[in-house]
């Protein structure tokens, strides 16, 4: 038989016409984002939150720290995340390939996210747990993406299509761990949320493992790709198609790598901005947004909240019932586990949606707010995505700077929001419009940006420079998580001097201001890109 797809010939077998082992993938993937993003809402939360808990919000006892010390560390925390790819990336290329880095990473995050849950035990849990995280994040995030286009044989369409389908996978996941981790945490306690966040991280694990000969040799170390032999029984050919590099003149090598620089160097301002998500604009749904309905306003919330986590769930849930149709005679114990693992999914939700309608009265979960980010992408990205293939597609460099502007704006939308907050007040009840505006144009300021970055470094860089030029801009998310986390320390001393409004313009102008450069630029930098659009 003729093998359309790169793997075995399980993976010959289609879901919704992309290769099976795309969804074992895409599952894999989508708990990984539901532990990063489950533990990640509820991070800055916890340590802020007095040692006694807080009782008018909901919130168990938490480490009570400063403002300040716990954004620093948030900062660093999602700085470190982008900087162990790199690392994680050379040992699988060079040792254990890309399928035992991705089990190896699930693993050590699995164990760091226990870790956590036992927080309640001693101290040093938490810090050990999240010094796990990173490492395991840093085995896991850069092979299992990996994995994803060795699938296809070709370049063309369907393998867009795949890579399409497989972010689809981090924002459900996204969605579903802040959500349920956040709502656990806030309303149950902090080792809860942290501990489901590694449950489901365990169970991603299991799937990948127990399902991985789908992918035949595709991720295997050099060594044991040397001595796989297919389902066969024969030694397998060559998967993928060799493709020889073009002949680039230096001088045009030299442009390009320039421009991947100057890309790298105002994506840091964007991220800088954006990741803001979990520190400040965190602080800011917590302490100074009214989160307390009533009457209809609590029924339409609690009515659109069941809408807007049921109907996602029932989509993936029917993706799932199709992958099952195609690999559980092959792989019925990875199958399993991915079944027990929504069936959980599937009991927490419905208990959640219960004891939300039971209420007399309905709190948004501070948390709740970062929901939006996956939400507005899933909504407006295939909008987004035609918008590109028209004949309005603008330059890369004009996304950038689109991207840098509809960021700043969103802030300047909570600039205006706080403009009525008391120097020094610890706390208010701006109403929550202003974050759901905030994330709808952070949201759509990412779909400008994040996709294009990745995109022009694979094409701009020179193939021997590859590997150098992604990690150069990974170096950059790692600089704007610890300079964003170190920029939003300065919260309370500024609104104590100047007022909230003012803090949020510092990220209000600095994005927009970059952005109108990057506008200014665009024409050099197009001249310079030398035929790559």
């Amino acid at each position: 038989m003729e093998y359309r797809f790169g793997g075995s010939a399980t993976n010959q077998k289609t879901v919704l016409g992309q290769p099976s082992g795309l969804f074992v993938l895409f599952f894999t993937e989508m708990w990984e984002r539901f532990s990063y993003y489950g533990m990640r809402a509820l991070l800055v939360l916890f340590l802020i939150t007095n040692v006694l808990g807080d009782a008018e919000k909901g919130y168990a006892p938490g480490w009570g720290w400063e403002r300040a010390d716990a954004v620093i560390l948030y900062g660093w925390y999602i700085g470190l995340v982008y900087l162990t790819p790199i690392i994680g990336g050379l040992i699988a290329d060079k040792f254990t390939g890309y399928r035992k880095a991705v089990i190896i990473g699930a693993v050590i995050m699995t164990v760091g996210h226990a870790s956590m849950a036992f927080e309640v035990f001693a101290d040093w849990f938490f810090y050990i747990g999240l010094v796990l995280l990173i490492l395991g994040n840093g085995m896991f995030k850069p092979n299992i993406s990996s994995m994803v286009g060795q699938l296809y044989k070709s370049q063309g369409e369907e393998k867009d299509a795949g890579y399409t389908i497989f972010y689809m996978g981090i924002n459900a996941g996204a969605f579903l761990g802040i959500l349920l981790c956040g709502y656990i945490g806030e309303n149950i306690g902090w080792h809860y949320g942290f501990g489901l966040a590694g449950i489901f991280m365990f169970f991603g694990m299991l799937q990948f493992y127990f399902g991985q000969k789908i992918f035949g040799k595709i991720g295997l170390s050099a060594k044991a790709e040397t001595d796989f032999i297919d389902e066969r029984g024969i030694q397998a050919e060559e998967d993928l198609l060799e493709n020889k590099p073009e002949e680039v003149p230096a001088n045009v090598t030299r442009d390009r790598i320039i421009v991947i620089s100057i890309f790298a160097l105002f994506t840091t301002f964007f991220w800088w901005a954006f990741e803001q998500a979990g520190s400040s604009m965190t602080i800011f749904a917590s302490d100074y947004t009214d989160r307390a309905l009533t009457g209809d306003s609590a029924l339409i919330f609690k009515i659109i909240n069941t809408i807007i986590t049921v109907v996602p769930l029932l989509v993936i849930t029917y993706v799932l019932g199709m992958l099952f149709k195609q690999t559980f005679k092959k792989f019925a114990l990875s199958n399993f586990w991915l079944g027990l693992s929504f069936a959980i999914i599937w009991g927490i939700v419905i208990w959640m949606l219960v004891r939300e309608f039971q209420s007399d009265t309905t709190e948004v979960a501070a948390s709740w707010f970062s929901v939006l980010n996956s939400l507005f992408i899933i909504l407006f990205a295939p909008l987004f995505a035609k918008f590109w293939q028209s004949r309005f597609n603008p330059t890369g460099p004009i996304k950038f700077a689109m991207g840098l502007i509809l960021v700043g704006i969103g802030f300047a939308a909570l600039a205006y929001g706080s403009m009525d907050i008391p120097l020094g007040a610890k706390t208010a009840s701006v109403s929550m419009i202003w974050l759901v505006l905030a994330f709808l144009l952070h949201t759509l300021g990412e779909l400008c940006l994040s996709p294009v970055g990745l995109s022009y470094v694979s094409k701009l860089a020179p193939v021997r420079l590859v590997g150098l030029m992604f990690g150069i801009w990974f170096i950059s998310n790692f600089l704007a998580g610890v300079i964003g986390g170190w920029t939003a320390s300065f919260m309370d001393p500024i609104l104590d001097e100047h007022g909230l409004s003012t803090f949020f313009l510092i990220f209000t102008l600095i994005p927009i201001g970059a952005g109108i450069i990057m506008v200014l630029i665009s024409p050099i930098i197009k001249r310079m890109m030398h035929g790559i659009r």
